[in-house]
């Protein structure tokens, strides 16, 4: 096949996973009773109506004019839905439903920005055009990941969004099954090679590259993510009064906001449940806690451990004790069913122990899915990182000490994003995404 042969291909294919990429968030939407569709579930978030402008804005404000030489027909519209927020500061937005656009005027928007971006993109796919300053095929890859980044962001929006205000989905039974064993696996001293090198030409957002092998000495590290039993020991023993476990910034925002349990808990009586989706369960026990950054320090402090860094977490999950290393946890093939709970599968977790067939080389369970790690590591460049000049602020805005890195993944978390040089971040004091942790010990 001809090089302008397979860039068509590629192209195409990349127009076929924004067409579903637009799919899976178009039915997150319909999960939000009309009515709904204007409130705020998370303090720190825009309101619900901003995503379905926001995601149209994103992909026009991206390829309109440095792939398609197209003129804008709503500048006030492009600039209202530009950007999201992430205030870390304790300042929330204080916008009211009446100051947001008509829910039928961003409809509108949204459906002439499709219809003119894919005029446009097959247009320009068909004739092999690709002369603009940045690649077509790393444009449409941009928006679609940062569609399905979205398409998890809202999930996770949609949790905290009382049950009324939904349209009904699955119900859960309560969940049983044997409980984890409590083993820390050996990891042997070996190389983590971090990020992926820009000569490979494989995608990755500015963040990931260049490609940084780091030294692991040997360490101990928990076989299974913290579970809900787990926590509800720390929880039990007094951790969140014990002020000993907690640093200054944590407990004066514990405090302030009177943080005594997981977001996703919830006490009724004397039983503690469990918020899914669609519903409201006795406690799973063995599905993975999801706490913030400064929740998961305190515990790990208590158990005499620590979280591991993003080079520690690396080499538990995709070194060997070899000294080799692999694609994936379970070896260098693709993500299926069977090797974990990931890619839209599952609103909710499962069991830490229930994908025996996605352990790494060491034996290490659940690393990829089933919910997000917080490693020690604030979030910062790699050498020789260079901002996207589409993008700039996509990274390096957050490269100011207040955001931890994350890895692995959670049950809505794309394929596409379960490769290894992927980081995903957050601030330590955000109890709403879908994050657990495990703990490492020195040998």
């Amino acid at each position: 096949m001809l090089a302008a042969e397979r860039t068509v291909a590629v192209q195409n294919d990349l127009l076929t996973r924004i067409a579903h990429a637009r799919a899976l968030t178009d039915e997150l939407f319909q999960v939000v009773k009309p009515d709904a569709l204007y409130d705020r579930p998370i303090p720190e978030r825009h309101r619900m109506v901003f995503y379905i402008g926001h995601l149209e804005a994103f992909d026009w404000n991206l390829l309109r004019e440095r792939a398609l030489k197209l003129t804008p027909f709503s500048p006030a519209f492009d600039r209202l839905f530009a950007f999201g927020i992430d205030p870390v500061g304790g300042g929330l937005p204080t916008d009211e439903p009446q100051d947001w656009p008509r829910l039928e005027d961003v409809l509108a928007y949204r459906k002439r920005i499709r219809d003119v971006l894919d005029e446009g993109l097959d247009s320009a796919v068909s004739s092999g055009r690709d002369d603009g300053e940045f690649s077509l095929s790393l444009l449409l890859n941009v928006a679609i990941e940062h569609r399905l980044m979205h398409a998890e962001t809202l999930a996770y929006m949609l949790h905290r969004l009382p049950l009324d205000k939904k349209v009904s989905g699955l119900r859960l039974a309560a969940a049983g099954g044997a409980a984890p064993s409590h083993a820390l696996i050996e990891i042997a001293a070996g190389t983590a090679t971090l990020g992926q090198p820009t000569a490979k030409g494989s995608f990755g957002w500015d963040n990931e590259f260049e490609e940084n092998a780091v030294h692991v000495s040997e360490f101990l590290i928990d076989r299974y993510k913290v579970t809900n039993g787990d926590w509800l020991e720390f929880l039990s023993s007094g951790g969140y009064a014990n002020r000993s476990l907690w640093g200054s910034s944590a407990w004066e925002w514990k405090e302030a906001h009177q943080i005594s349990h997981p977001a996703f808990w919830k006490l009724e009586g004397n039983e503690w449940l469990c918020r899914t989706m669609f519903d409201e369960v006795p406690l799973p026990h063995h599905w993975p806690v999801y706490v913030s950054h400064a929740e998961a320090e305190a515990y790990a402090k208590w158990a005499g451990k620590s979280l591991p860094t993003e080079a520690q977490w690396h080499r538990a999950a995709y070194g060997t004790p070899q000294g080799s290393e692999r694609m994936y946890p379970w070896g260098d093939e693709p993500p299926t069913n069977e090797r974990g709970n990931f890619d839209f599968r599952s609103w909710d977790p499962v069991a830490v122990n229930a994908s025996a067939q996605g352990n790494s080389a060491f034996g290490v369970a659940d690393m990829l899915g089933n919910g997000w790690e917080w490693t020690s590591t604030v979030f910062g460049p790699f050498p020789g990182f260079q901002r996207f000049p589409f993008y700039p602020g996509y990274s390096a805005d957050f490269f100011d000490g207040k955001h931890y890195v994350m890895k692995g993944g959670s049950a809505r978390t794309a394929t596409c994003m379960l490769r290894r040089s992927f980081r995903n971040w957050f601030q330590p004091h955000y109890q709403y995404v879908y994050a657990g942790f495990r703990c490492v010990r020195s040998k």
